[in-house]
């Protein structure tokens, strides 16, 4: 198979070889890489790459992806990264429009009775294209087995070629895309290398608020598989009606040579063993605990984590991989009065909007970061996050699995101005919608959340996206998730923009930034679904000063659940200023970037520095009374 720049334009075409989603566990060669927390089976490919911009597809050097290209002039960029970051082109923040507006004239294909136009990204003039390649050995530990490539996230669509061949094709810039490089692969000087264009037909999925960057932006790494490989884990506690005993589902799916044993042991934090089986390898394994007559639930005050651990062996004993992970038991769910409960105990959401953000690396955030924002949570009382509008770093999960933050999970979608145009509801070009040809995409983006991410206790809400009106695809993707997950409720606020679909799309009635009469209005009324913010206060200039009301009426009426802050970090990029000298805070419209939404990137809780605004002072007094 070849490379296909048409494939840009067609947002029937968004994965080309790319391995199918699954749970995002680790896997060891033995007990003490588990112990060190160090797999030989990964390889870092983190680093300095080759690289070159081209403004236009049509610009990129044609055969950059051979063995033998010569890239001696080529420029050094750092992986991961922004691309717009390291001075290749315009840093550029809007809100709802997309980049292009004023300049391009642009139609979502399959809408308003078009076919796909082509060249509407493939040739286009404002579609700029970087160009890496980097040459790595393989580290023994790799050596003799199958290996794939895990780019953690790249914006916004990316081609892979190794060693000259065409591995594959991904978009969804927020999970991780993986491809099997095993049959072009060697020990030594292997090439690697990527094309990142900046649009796609997924550019009008991927319409947030937020400054509009590209490239590779999350860790690389390769991964080699064992002979045999627990490939997909799915872990499923759940509690019964008395909120004291409970049972335990482990499901498997293994790959490769079905021959040899696998054992599966959980336990809890003192050693108790609630689990365990010896099973033969098999493709599938499913194993049913008994009645587990005491479990210790996991909660924001008391996130206890129980340990499985799967160890697989081969027939002839030697041990093959070792696999842990933490999960919790705990029950999320609405009463039949319409209260949203978690453990059987009403359930008040003290939450924030967090996007991924660095004011130094822009979305390319560290482990560091998020250890911060934790700590952030924990000292001002909030107990909840909404992942907004994409799928977060995997180490941001089981921070919040290991600090008891609830979790609102939320796909990586938003189509704001394809519905809405200068604040008006116009939705005649709409996607997802209900446009056929663009279901199969926004339904690969909430399986490959759901894969990715399911055995996660901290996730009791997945999110069908943000702010992309509502129609038959959105529906569908709610659909998947109840036939996949009955342990989570799902969320979608956008239905209110097109109410007909209420009934068939989210558990919640869910606003952005109602004013309180206006919450009152709809809890007083017998309401038929739990009521939430998913967006309130929104957090700019001399804002957060009306909490008092909300919270009085969070406290009056047990359907209403809370909400999330509209948001918890400002983005804004630290620059020189080049008249003092010092270091300053710049906004959008701050890089003669136009059109754009100026300083209304900067409506966080905190400073882009992760220095905490005033309005923290508010958050943690008002949260502290729903605790």
């Amino acid at each position: 198979m070849h490379a296909q720049l048409e494939w840009l334009d067609d947002p029937r075409v968004f994965r080309v070889n790319q391995i199918a989603a699954h749970s995002d566990h680790d896997w060891y060669q033995n007990y003490r890489q588990l112990a060190n927390q160090k797999s030989s089976f990964y390889q870092s490919l983190n680093g300095r790459w080759r690289f070159t911009f081209a403004k236009t597809p049509q610009d990129q050097p044609q055969d950059f992806m051979q063995p033998d290209y010569d890239d001696h002039d080529w420029d050094w960029i750092q992986v991961p990264s922004m691309i717009e970051l390291a001075g290749y082109a315009q840093n550029q923040y809007i809100n709802t429009l997309y980049p292009w507006e004023g300049h391009h004239f642009r139609r979502p294909p399959f809408t308003n009775g078009q076919e796909i136009v082509h060249g509407q990204f493939s040739a286009a003039d404002d579609n700029s294209v970087g160009c890496y390649r980097t040459h790595f050995d393989l580290q023994p530990g790799l050596q003799g087995h199958h290996v794939r490539v895990q780019f953690a996230g790249v914006e916004r669509a990316m081609y892979v070629w190794l060693n000259g061949q065409f591995v594959g094709y991904a978009e969804d810039s927020f999970t991780p895309s993986e491809f099997d490089l095993t049959p072009f692969l060697r020990e030594e000087n292997n090439v690697l290398a990527v094309a990142v264009f900046k649009h796609s037909t997924a550019s009008y999925l991927e319409d947030q608020d937020m400054f509009r960057f590209s490239g590779i932006f999350r860790n690389v790494t390769l991964q080699a598989v064992p002979d045999t490989h627990v490939e997909d884990l799915l872990i499923k506690p759940t509690v019964n009606d008395d909120y004291t005993s409970g049972q335990l589902l482990v499901n498997l799916k293994m790959a490769g040579t079905m021959a040899g044993t696998v054992s599966i042991t959980a336990q809890d934090q003192s050693g108790q063993t609630i689990l365990r089986t010896d099973q033969s390898v098999a493709e599938t394994l499913t194993i049913q605990s008994g009645t587990i007559p005491e479990v210790h639930l996991w909660a924001n005050q008391d996130p206890y984590l129980y340990r499985l651990e799967i160890v697989v062996h081969d027939p002839a004993g030697q041990l093959l991989e070792v696999i842990p992970y933490q999960f919790g038991f705990r029950r999320v769910e609405i009463d039949a009065d319409h209260v949203l409960k978690l453990n059987g105990q009403r359930l008040i959401i003290n939450g924030v909007n967090r996007h991924e953000w660095n004011c130094r690396t822009g979305r390319c955030i560290t482990l560091a970061d998020m250890k911060q924002d934790i700590t952030t949570f924990r000292e001002n009382n909030i107990n909840a996050v909404r992942t907004c509008h994409y799928s977060d770093q995997i180490p941001w999960y089981y921070l919040c699995d290991q600090n008891g933050i609830y979790m609102m999970a939320e796909n990586n979608l938003e189509s704001h101005g394809t519905w809405q145009k200068m604040g008006a509801v116009e939705p005649s070009y709409n996607v997802p919608g209900s446009v056929p040809e663009w279901r199969d995409v926004v339904l690969d983006r909430a399986r490959t959340n759901y894969e990715t991410f399911k055995n996660h206790p901290s996730i009791l809400f997945w999110s069908l996206g943000n702010e992309s009106y509502a129609g038959d695809n959105i529906a569908a993707m709610q659909q998947f998730y109840k036939q996949h997950d009955d342990t989570r409720l799902v969320h979608y606020e956008g239905v209110c923009q097109n109410p007909e679909y209420r009934d068939r799309i989210s558990d919640f009635e869910s606003r952005m930034y109602l004013p309180p009469k206006d919450v009152e209005e709809y809890l007083k009324n017998n309401p038929d679904k739990p009521f939430m913010e998913c967006e309130y206060m929104h957090s700019m200039g001399n804002s957060v000063g009306g909490m008092q009301a909300y919270v009085d009426l969070i406290k009056k009426y047990p359907v209403y659940c809370g909400g999330f802050i509209w948001d918890f970090i400002d983005q804004a990029i630290q620059v020189t200023d080049p008249v003092t000298g010092q270091l300053a805070m710049r906004y959008g419209g701050d890089f003669d970037d136009r059109h754009t939404d100026a300083d209304f990137s900067g409506d966080g809780l905190m400073f882009a520095n992760r220095v905490p605004k005033p309005a923290m002072q508010e958050v943690k007094y008002y949260y502290g009374q729903l605790k």
